[in-house]
């Protein structure tokens, strides 16, 4: 019988949100952090603990540890500036106003949510009850008592801690099963569990990266379309005929994306001590002019989307049909050969991302265990073949029984204790690999030369879901005017040093390409409203921080969703191929 044939694997996982944050105010607008933390990025923490013989990568995007660091000084002071943290935090004489109640009415009772709410029969009734009232009109809201809404307002709160956490926590247990009539007391103890998940989440991803159980990876720091901001017409190489803005340029951009690379990689050696071997571009969105920037920054590696890899070998007049005799391999690039490039396997990374939540855990498991070894079986002759599975380690969970388990368990235990399957990291590789090759008879997948990348991202290796429609390019001409707007009164000297690095963080925070990845008539209302809401509320402060007046076009809103698409926007389906993409 043959032995199974070697393979690498590279699993990373994305961790990001953007700047949920008003920085007029100090409040937090959308409670997505501190709700993934407890929940996902807990989770995700709990399962490589658990699993010592299990690599991976972990990519923290920077805004979203200064934002987990936030939640933790609120916490630490006991002044929380999220509205929902805030009641929760509610002493027992407090009743709640009216916009209170609107609040938790929208939050913690949303239709949107409905999917989540239908598996606690308490919860349920809780919602049950306010469509009844609703439905005789807002003014027969007011005979609810406050005690429904804080009933809500844990529920939901229960409802989004981590499956880890329900396993572990005596408390969460205790209060799902008392399910009504939570006193202040409960409230307290809840508010408690959640700030110690919150001040630790992020020291346990450090503690797993110094015991060399995982790679931490860094993007740069807000998350920026770094290949637009030096090139609008980057996006032209995959689509010639792609739509631009109506401004040619965004001005300096280059030394926007210098400052987000520094930013990125000065946060990452303060908080884990050490610098970051590689980096997960936003979006995974690479071009030849992102490459030289990052040329000489000490990075060792960059990652982007299969696609990507597909159009810049077919552009060289290179095949790119069999996938196994061109993806499962690093690559260097004429513009930047220091770096070391790997593309992510599309199909794998989508069978997590939208695929396997249909599946038992140990069948889905088992599946993909079984596609790694049919690439394996079908790589080139004498080359062990390095695959990369690379999403988001947020977005999917919600759907999959359990907020995926079953399939992590499973998943994690069949990668350790594989015979030839080999969980590793990108750093591991490239140090194994420069000490000359492996000693067995299958060497490690060798680094093919590229001469240029067509520019894209992992989704659909493109800049489409960024750029090229109305509302996508209308957004990129009033961030254009704004940086044009901040560049004037910086060179004129006007702002002091304290008011100059506030409007450059906040240009930063508007620069994030979550914004543009709303813009779209395809995405859900709620969605495209909220995100077009604090995309504009981010520039009229950047006027604001700069002594200018705040233009009437940001009174208007740019972008209105009328879709439904799978995944509530956050994953996307590619039509090509089936397969699906996440923000990130």
């Amino acid at each position: 019988m043959t032995s199974p044939r070697p393979l690498d694997l590279v699993l990373v996982w994305h961790l990001h949100q953007p700047d949920y944050r008003d920085h007029a105010s100090g409040e937090f607008v959308l409670p997505w952090v501190y709700l993934h933390a407890i929940k996902d990025y807990t989770d995700m923490a709990w399962h490589l603990e658990h699993h010592p013989g299990m690599r991976a990568v972990v990519n923290l995007v920077p805004v979203l540890v200064d934002q987990l660091d936030d939640y933790a000084d609120q916490i630490t002071s006991g002044k929380p500036r999220d509205p929902l943290l805030r009641l929760l935090a509610h002493d027992a004489a407090h009743a709640l106003s009216a916009p209170e109640r609107a609040l938790i009415s929208d939050r913690c009772l949303s239709v949107d949510y409905l999917a989540i709410i239908r598996h606690y029969p308490r919860y349920k009734h809780l919602y049950d009850l306010l469509r009844l009232f609703e439905a005789r009109g807002q003014a027969a809201l007011a005979y609810l008592s406050d005690q429904v809404f804080y009933d809500a307002l844990i529920w939901y709160h229960l409802a989004w801690t981590g499956e880890t956490v329900r396993r572990e926590s005596e408390l969460v247990t205790r209060l799902m099963a008392i399910g009504e009539h939570f006193t202040p007391q409960h409230r307290g103890e809840l508010f408690r569990l959640i700030g110690d998940l919150l001040c630790g989440v992020v020291g346990r991803y450090a503690r797993l990266a110094a015991a060399g159980r995982i790679e931490l990876s860094t993007t740069p720091h807000t998350h920026p379309l770094a290949p637009l901001l030096l090139d609008f017409s980057s996006a032209r190489e995959a689509q010639p005929n792609a739509p631009l803005p109506e401004s040619e340029e965004y001005p300096g951009g280059r030394a926007r994306v210098l400052a987000q690379l520094r930013a990125a990689l000065d946060s990452h050696a303060l908080r884990f001590g050490a610098n970051p071997r590689g980096l997960w571009p936003a979006e995974g969105s690479v071009s030849d002019s992102l490459l030289r920037v990052l040329g000489g920054s000490g990075l060792g590696w960059v990652a982007s989307g299969e696609q990507v890899l597909a159009n810049s070998l077919r552009a060289a007049g290179r095949p790119a049909e069999d996938r196994s005799g061109y993806l499962y391999r690093p690559y260097r690039v004429g513009a930047a050969p220091e770096l070391s490039v790997f593309f992510r396997d599309d199909r794998l990374s989508d069978q997590i991302g939208f695929e396997y939540q249909k599946w038992y855990g140990s069948d889905a498991a088992a599946n993909f265990v079984g596609e790694l070894e049919r690439i394996a079986a079908q790589a080139p002759p004498h080359e062990r073949p390095l695959v990369s599975v690379i999403l988001d380690g947020e977005n999917a969970w919600e759907h999959y029984p359990y907020n995926g388990f079953y399939f992590l368990e499973a998943l994690y235990q069949a990668l350790q204790s594989h015979p030839s399957i080999r969980p590793t990291t990108y750093a591991a590789f490239l140090q194994e690999t420069a000490k000359g090759g492996a000693a067995a008879a299958v060497s490690y997948a060798a680094t093919h030369e590229l001469e240029r990348l067509v520019a894209g991202s992992w989704v659909h290796g493109n800049f489409a879901t960024w750029i090229g429609s109305g509302d996508k390019n209308r957004a990129w001409d009033l961030l254009c005017a704004a940086k044009q707007s901040f560049d004037l009164v910086s060179a004129s000297g006007r702002l002091d040093a304290g008011r100059s690095a506030e409007a450059v963080r906040q240009l930063a925070d508007c620069e994030s390409s979550d914004w543009f990845w709303w813009f779209g008539d395809y995405n859900p209302g709620a969605s495209v409203a909220s995100f077009d809401q604090l995309f504009r509320m981010k520039l009229a402060h950047l006027y604001r921080l700069i002594d200018l007046p705040v233009p009437a076009a940001l009174a208007e809103p740019i972008s209105h969703g009328r879709g439904e698409p799978e995944g509530g926007g956050s994953m996307r389906r590619s039509s090509a191929a089936g397969d699906t993409q996440s923000a990130g």
